[in-house]
């Protein structure tokens, strides 16, 4: 069982683009499956994390603060910056600005703590930045989204904020309390969460891509190009801001991948929560799961190769 654990995490990247095809080229059998079920499926990925962690991971943020602060800076300003910019240029309409901008206000992903590791990249900043930009999320989110989308759209920021504390905060402090307590059967069951967390998050695309299947073949190139410039341009932007600060290179690989991969599941919920008027503002987060494991495996090759 661990073998096929680590098989699946090991092909993250594969599986979750195999089930964003296989929503595209079969929707109808996946159209029973209601958006909604997003919220504790992605609740279920956050436990997981929560079980991941432990309270040591956060001394960083007291250890090295400069380090947190200028990373998780990087990651509320260049995201949220750069999908604003991106919508503006290619003319998106308002659905795929709100879904752009969700995905941009967000905190960093749980993926980005392994990519970094891969990577030879700082690992204890990395989960430090994770931990940190999560627990800001419920804050910072909702007023990022109210600043650059707010203008064309009603945003809830209140709602957002219990949204985040329901669906993130609260199952990773219940995560951290499992293990607090129960500290050997939960180090038994942390071999199987990565490739539980990856079989979720192929659900939650599949659920996605599968209820907008028509309106992606119709004119999905156009999202395509503004996740994968998105993406690409954190990576970038993460690690020249590492370099600028003349940070070394294990902290400029951790910022890069922290700023440029983000928890698009959370977006994705957010747009099915409070976003329902525009229902193609769910497939940016979609796609940015697909893509930004595809990318992360490779800039952790790279990176790897580069010290």
């Amino acid at each position: 069982m661990k073998k096929i654990c680590q098989l699946i995490s090991k092909y993250m990247g594969v599986l979750v683009l195999l089930s964003a095809v296989i929503g595209l080229v079969f929707p109808d059998v996946f159209s029973h499956v209601k958006p909604k079920v997003i919220n504790p499926l992605l609740g279920v990925i956050m436990f997981g994390m929560g079980l991941t962690l432990k309270f040591d991971d956060f001394k960083v943020v007291f250890s090295r603060p400069r380090d947190v602060i200028v990373g998780c800076l990087a990651q509320f300003t260049v995201m949220p910056l750069l999908a604003w910019v991106l919508a503006k240029i290619f003319g998106m309409d308002q659905a795929l600005t709100v879904g752009v901008i969700l995905v941009g206000c967000c905190p960093g992903g749980t993926a980005s703590n392994v990519i970094t590791y891969l990577a030879k990249g700082d690992l204890a900043l990395s989960v430090g930045m994770t931990g940190v930009s999560t627990l800001l999320a419920p804050i910072l989110t909702p007023l990022l989204v109210l600043l650059l989308a707010g203008q064309s759209v009603d945003v809830d920021v209140v709602a957002m904020f219990l949204s985040i504390l329901w669906v993130v905060i609260l199952p990773i402090v219940a995560g951290l309390i499992v293990k607090r307590l129960w500290p050997v059967q939960t180090e038994k069951a942390t071999a199987y969460l990565p490739a539980l967390s990856s079989v979720t998050i192929c659900f939650i695309v599949l659920i996605i891509i599968a209820a907008n299947a028509h309106k992606l073949l119709t004119g999905g190139l156009l999202i395509i190009l503004v996740v994968i410039l998105h993406n690409v341009c954190g990576l970038a932007l993460g690690y020249l801001i590492g370099g600028v600060l003349k940070l070394a290179p294990a902290k400029r690989k951790a910022i890069s991948i922290e700023v440029g991969m983000q928890n698009s599941g959370l977006a994705s919920s957010l747009a099915t929560l409070h976003f329902a008027a525009y229902p193609m503002a769910t497939i940016p987060g979609a796609l940015f799961s697909v893509w930004h494991n595809i990318s992360g495996a490779i800039v952790a090759r790279y990176f790897s190769k580069h010290e």
